[in-house]
């Protein structure tokens, strides 16, 4: 036998394992922070204890700035005029800071798990 003699087997084969469609699956609930003028905005975002999110950060500066946090063990840098996403959590309740490297004096903000 050949092996395209083989291909309808090894296509139902195939569907057995495939995943549901991606709506099938509950999407980590989303949160948006926006750096403006060296600041991020909201400078306290409240999210959910105990669940992951999805957290968009946006740079509305022509410079980039970076969003860091010890606490949540995060550093990535965001683009001037761009965006990045950064997944964080699940989180026990608590205050967690996170910051701008480039501008420590004024870009920082609490990450309030609730």
């Amino acid at each position: 036998m050949r092996l395209r003699d083989h291909l309808p087997a090894l296509a139902a084969t195939v569907t057995l394992f495939a995943l549901p469609p991606s709506s099938a699956w509950p999407a980590d609930p989303e949160y948006s922070l926006v750096i403006q003028d060296h600041r991020f905005n909201p400078t306290e975002l409240r999210v959910p204890a105990g669940q992951k999110i999805r957290l968009v950060v946006e740079n509305r500066d022509p410079t980039p700035e970076e969003f860091e946090s010890y606490e949540l063990n995060r550093e990535k840098i965001v683009p001037g005029n761009g965006r990045i996403v950064v997944f964080v959590g699940p989180l026990k309740p608590g205050k967690y800071e996170f910051f701008g490297e480039f501008n420590m004096a004024t870009a920082r903000g609490w990450l309030i798990a609730e």
